[in-house]
């Protein structure tokens, strides 16, 4: 036997997966290969559980993502050098530790299956966790900024969520990849948990600055701190209970190899599938800047706008508008022919566009110094930009799903753990320099997060300060540019498309036969195989 080349030892395909089997062994399989690939399989509850577990995943996100600096200076009070080093020890500690995390997953094989465990227990350490982190000021009612107490608290509350976010994350993102090998079953869960996202996501999006506003002015007598309490307690209640609920009511129908590969090998299986290859170094150049790190659509809504009820208003449009896309998705794809590449690049470059125009546009002293000029335009363009939305996310989720079969395709393993912590370690260890960025970005605009504490807005204040909310608002609008431009360079090289991708599929789902009918069968494989065999009798 010819040996193996260095080229083709890193990079080619391993033994035995379908990449690499001899044809003739897999066309046993082949016709149910096909049935797998074309029939749905998935009932309707489950459709519908994935997009349940999405809205405590949400809510969470949303608060963590966009409004968490804003909480750490403006609500707990901590003076963000403090924050820099707590993300720093913490980026440390998660390129130590996630290894590990990923590499159990990989490795686990149970009678339930492989996400479901993970998904019935993780959440409810992460979501506790998350509860635990924003309730901080019911415990620390003080602006002493380097408060000790306080600092430790942050530091392990925040311990606690990155310890099992990975485990909790990783599954519940491979979850639908392991519930059916259709295609269309896929695709339907993807658009209801898309909607499931619109509605929790806009939700918190459209009723978190109004009461933030109200809170700090004075209108609603709750503190800021019970504010962010509340958030946390909620998104607490719906992870846990949706998430759980998945887990009892959605099977997993794929079946994995028995005997994984040894950790060492399989931390490098990102090597052999060149599309999560350029996926991983597209996030890797991007995850520096993500906005800066601070919540600047709370300074555009809260200050530039003029409050909540003008920021309210001109938001009502774009909310509208995510909804209606919903409809989009199937016009959309069949505009392109069925291709999702050709869509997504479409909707990525759209994107792209409608950010830059009014970034630019808030330069105009005119417009930004009036809130009425600022809100009409903003509503404008965002209008434009969401219009899209629901079809490029569905169809980029499925890109996605369809990378990590091609993983398995050159593998014969689902590595997700182990490959997917490369992308949470990235964001991870980019953590202090994104907290050295938003330091960055407050010097370069001349903003102080503290000038609309406790307060209502006042517009002559923007006025005053023209060139420094232009500067914030071209950083809220400009905080995407880098991934969508990423994104599209990426999908430009994709070519896992028409007559590639239905060879793979074939090949695929034959291997899975195979080795289902040469190992002992979850219940679930065995009754898709026999529901198969009995569709073409």
């Amino acid at each position: 036997m010819a040996r193996k080349s260095v080229k083709d030892t890193i990079f080619g395909a391993e033994e035995n997966s379908a990449a690499t089997m001899d044809p003739e062994k897999l066309s046993r399989f082949q016709e149910i290969a096909t049935r797998m690939f074309h029939t749905p399989q998935l009932t309707a509850l489950e459709r519908g559980m994935p997009a349940w577990a999405q809205v405590g995943r949400q809510i969470s996100e949303q608060i963590n993502n966009s409004y968490r600096t804003y909480y750490f200076i403006t609500v707990l009070r901590i003076d963000m050098l403090y924050i820099t080093l707590i993300q720093t020890v913490l980026g440390i500690y998660n390129s130590l530790v996630r290894p590990l995390m990923g590499i159990a997953y990989d490795r686990t094989r149970t009678r339930w299956g492989k996400a479901r465990p993970y998904t019935m227990l993780a959440p409810v350490f992460y979501y506790a966790g998350t509860a635990l982190l924003f309730s901080g000021r019911l415990f620390f009612d003080n602006d002493i900024t380097d408060d000790p107490r306080k600092i430790v608290f942050v530091f392990l509350t925040m311990l606690m969520r990155d310890t099992v976010s990975l485990i909790y994350k990783i599954p519940t993102d491979n979850y639908t990849s392991l519930m059916s090998p259709n295609p269309s079953d896929r695709m339907s869960v993807g658009l209801w948990s898309e909607y499931s996202k619109r509605w929790s996501g806009d939700f918190i999006s459209f009723m978190i600055i109004p009461v933030l506003d109200m809170a700090r002015s004075g209108i609603l007598p709750v503190p800021l701190g019970s504010v962010f309490a509340g958030f946390g307690i909620v998104s607490m209640f719906f992870g846990v209970g949706g998430n759980v609920l998945m887990a009892i009511n959605c099977r997993e129908r794929i079946i994995l190899q028995p005997k994984p590969a040894a950790p060492y090998k399989a931390m490098f299986f990102i090597l052999k599938n060149k599309y999560a290859l350029r996926e991983y170094i597209a996030s890797f150049a991007t995850a520096w800047f993500s906005k800066g790190g601070y919540s600047w659509d709370i300074v555009t809504q809260m200050e530039i706008m003029g409050g909540f009820l003008p920021a309210t208003l001109f938001g009502i449009p774009k909310h509208i508008t995510n909804f209606i896309s919903l409809a989009l998705v199937e016009p959309f794809k069949k505009l392109f022919g069925g291709s999702y590449k050709k869509t997504v690049i479409f909707m990525r470059s759209w994107d792209t566009l409608f950010a830059l125009a009014p970034a630019f546009l808030g330069f105009m002293p005119s417009i930004i110094g009036s809130w009425w000029k600022l809100g009409v335009m903003h509503c404008f363009f965002e209008v434009l930009r969401v219009s899209n939305d629901a079809p490029a996310n569905v169809m980029e989720g499925e890109i996605s799903r369809e990378i990590s079969d091609y993983t398995e395709y050159v593998t014969g393993e689902r590595p997700d753990g182990s490959i997917g912590l490369l992308t949470n370690l990235t964001y991870k260890l980019m953590d202090p320099i994104n907290a050295l960025m938003t330091i960055a970005v407050f010097r370069w605009s001349g903003y102080d997060p503290n000038i609309g504490a406790n307060r209502r807005w006042n517009q002559s204040i923007v006025r005053e300060n023209s060139t420094m909310y232009s500067r914030a608002y071209f950083l809220y609008q400009f905080g995407n540019i880098f991934n969508f431009a990423a994104r599209i360079i990426v999908l430009a090289m994709y070519d896992l498309t028409g007559k590639r991708r239905e060879e793979m599929y074939a090949a695929l789902n034959e291997r899975r036969a195979m080795v289902a009918k040469g190992d002992t069968m979850s219940e679930e494989m065995a009754a898709m195989l026999e529901m198969m065999a009995e569709t073409g009798a």
